[in-house]
């Protein structure tokens, strides 16, 4: 029997989440082995507490503490607006830019025939029903540029033309981006997205 069963099993369990491999999870469960008491225990705690009561928004799809979230409950945000995402990492990736103002739908996932998801295993029918309920003007379809993403934004425009306006995020050069860096899909999206100056 090995004295360290428990912390091999942490270090094991840590190594899969996103962005940690196997050394990093180690210098993790080290570092919070040795700072106990300041990080561990309450790290410990609030994982049993957020175990116990996170959730996901009826509405929208966010995770929270709530049945409904913040961002849906907000006399603040604008009404006739819905920013559709993919997952809660892209809705919370839009909040820190801090330039969208209205209500979010995530969709939790993109179609993909090859991954065999189709509209009903996502949060599509939702969202359709939200544009009708709640008087939207405007669905910004703020999905990732891939192929998946495109493809389920161009099934979303088609359930919903006609009925309300939509709009995409621009892709193109990036702020502070060179043309040197940048791959040629980002370049063609970027020409064919010009402005006048």
């Amino acid at each position: 029997m090995s004295s360290t069963r428990d912390i091999d099993a942490l270090i094991e369990m840590m190594a899969k989440l996103p962005g940690l491999g196997p050394r990093s999870a180690r210098r993790a469960v080290l570092h919070l082995i040795r700072k106990r008491a300041l990080l561990l225990t309450p790290l410990a705690d609030l994982m049993q507490t957020v175990a116990v009561t996170a959730r996901e928004c009826r509405r929208c799809g966010n995770v929270g503490t709530a049945d409904i979230c913040d961002f849906c409950t907000s006399e603040k945000r604008a009404t006739g607006e819905i920013c559709v995402v993919e997952d809660v990492a892209d809705l919370w990736a839009m909040e820190r830019a801090g330039a969208f103002k209205g209500r979010y739908h995530v969709l939790g996932g993109t179609l993909s025939a090859l991954d065999a998801v189709g509209p009903e295993d996502l949060r599509i029918p939702q969202l359709l029903d939200r544009v009708m309920d709640e008087n939207v003007s405007e669905v910004i379809l703020a999905l990732n540029a891939t192929v998946d993403g495109q493809t389920t934004a161009h099934y979303i425009a088609d359930q919903l033309e006609g009925r309300v306006r939509l709009t995409s995020l621009a892709q193109g050069v990036p702020i502070g981006g060179e043309l040197d860096y940048l791959d040629d899909g980002t370049i063609s999206a970027a020409l064919r997205a010009r402005k006048d100056v």
